[in-house]
């Protein structure tokens, strides 16, 4: 009886942990985006990181890590120049239009509309691997103002 209670206690106590962690994994992998410029049209050249079982996963990973911070979070690094303020600046959003926005990211969702590697350069991505996954830092351009356009017509967005 000892022995189920113990395993049952450690379970559980793994079972917290674990998103603890992972979230700290997200933090420091996935969201890491660095502004590089921006253009006149309105679009933001990022460089950015994504983590998956393969290049292609760990590509679309880091295309999704730019929207989602143009977005949500803003993008903290990079050139002075740079709207480093969401396009959403609601609290909460994703949550918020959680079913609106689970399917905008759905693989090969509509959030590829909104990004280009128009300006990949050779070298410019960079490949690391960990025991478990490959992760790729690429240089995409985020359509910024179509996105824009987008999140107010769908009624995302509120002038």
């Amino acid at each position: 009886m000892k022995k189920i209670v113990l395993t049952l206690l450690t379970g559980g106590f793994l079972a917290l942990a674990t998103p603890a962690q992972a979230q700290m994994n997200a933090s420091q992998l996935g969201m890491q985006v660095e502004c590089l410029g921006v253009e006149l049209d309105g679009s933001q050249t990022v460089r950015v990181l994504g983590a998956g079982r393969n290049r292609t996963d760990a590509i679309e990973q880091a295309k999704k890590n730019a929207v989602n911070a143009v977005l949500f979070t803003g993008i903290r690094g990079g050139k002075a120049g740079c709207d480093m303020r969401p396009l959403v600046p609601e609290v909460n959003a994703r949550e918020k239009y959680a079913q609106y926005f689970n399917i905008f990211f759905m693989d090969k969702g509509e959030y590829l509309k909104y990004v280009s590697l128009e300006d990949k350069r050779r070298g410019s991505s960079v490949k690391t691997k960990t025991k478990s996954e490959k992760m790729y830092r690429i240089t995409v351009r985020v359509l910024r103002s179509e996105l824009q356009a987008r999140l107010r017509a769908d009624g995302v967005l509120h002038d």
